[in-house]
């Protein structure tokens, strides 16, 4: 009986999200007149950070860093300082500005990072991609852009040790690198 409850439940949560469409992002509103390029965002150093949680506490503290250039940052080699950090370990990022979308559209949007990272674009959270991993692909969020123009975006972000990468890919069909002319803050 428990078995048939179970597979009934789930059954009715796949319909649900089915049915559910993409999310409807929201413009930026009002659009801003004039952005620098990139992301703005701000470090933190815990002494050891496993989940977004941990970045996200440690960010209480956080300091403004080096605007990032968009979200196309390699693979990098152990050792090598994380973004525009000053540190290659142990460090938790705070990311905020815009992300612009030419055309109106359903796109796919999808995410490479090591290691954890959470997204909100146009005020829904799009990727949710928590602990500790190397340099792949998040679950991809199929999105609704109901107007060209800029989106905002926030973003958590940490790196433990080893190598960090952080890229955002989007496209209508299958995404494609985003340019970092496509973010300003």
């Amino acid at each position: 009986m428990k078995t048939i409850l179970s597979a009934c439940l789930a059954s009715a949560f796949l319909a649900t999200a089915a049915f559910a469409g993409p999310l409807k992002l929201t413009p930026a509103n009002p659009q801003p007149s004039s952005v620098k390029p990139g992301l703005s965002v701000k470090y933190a150093y815990p002494g050891d950070v496993k989940t977004l949680s941990q970045a996200r506490k440690a960010l209480k503290k956080g300091t403004p860093g080096t605007p990032l250039s968009g979200l196309d940052y390699m693979d990098t080699n152990d050792g090598d300082k994380t973004l525009t950090s000053k540190r290659a370990h142990h460090v938790a990022a705070g990311i905020s500005g815009y992300v612009k979308f030419d055309a109106p559209g359903t796109y796919t949007i999808d995410f490479l990072s090591n290691d954890g990272l959470e997204v909100s674009i146009g005020g829904k959270q799009v990727v949710d991609f928590d602990g500790r991993h190397p340099c792949e692909e998040s679950k991809p969020a199929q999105v609704q852009i109901p107007s060209a123009g800029w989106y905002d975006l926030k973003a958590t972000y940490f790196q433990r040790v080893g190598t960090a990468c952080l890229h955002m890919r989007a496209g209508q069909g299958a995404p494609d690198w985003m340019p970092n002319s496509a973010f300003g803050h």
